[in-house]
């Protein structure tokens, strides 16, 4: 056994295990921490889809009581179908793009120098967004997924 790989792979799994459920990118930390710990390559990219696998089986047996209510609901609930098309309205547009420019995206995007910029623009977006609504006594609150519409005001 290899403890150098063995190693590497306990540290992506904490790294995938940690940021899975918080709202930051689980895949571009795991990019950073591969790139860290030089664990590139074929290998490495067969435990990024295994690791995802599993978080991926995590998420949905966290969520497996919602995505009931959604799935069963959706032909009698409205909120059942306003959850569906808010998913559908975010989705299907990055899957479109990542359709059509799949390759492009993985050359150039999936590297460390892009990710770190992405995180680092896309926290002072926050820190920016969430000074904004916090000036703005009238900005639009959102308490639960459950309230978003698919046009916010």
């Amino acid at each position: 056994m290899d403890i150098v790989l063995a190693l590497k792979a306990l540290i992506m799994g904490l790294v995938e295990g940690f940021t899975e459920f918080l709202p930051i990118s689980s895949t571009g930390h795991l990019v950073l921490a591969g790139s860290l710990l030089n664990f590139t390559g074929e290998k490495a990219k067969v435990f990024e889809i295994a690791i995802q696998g599993g978080a991926m089986v995590a998420v949905i047996w966290e969520f497996h009581k919602k995505i009931g209510e959604v799935l069963f609901g959706m032909f009698r609930e409205a909120r059942a179908r306003r959850f569906a098309l808010n998913v559908a309205v975010g989705f299907l547009p990055a899957a479109g793009l990542g359709f059509l420019f799949e390759h492009k995206i993985k050359a150039v995007l999936f590297a460390p120098l892009p990710v770190a910029l992405a995180f680092i623009i896309g926290g002072l977006v926050i820190l920016w967004v969430e000074r904004r609504a916090r000036d703005n006594p009238v900005a639009v609150r959102v308490q639960s997924v459950d309230d978003m519409t698919t046009l916010m005001r």
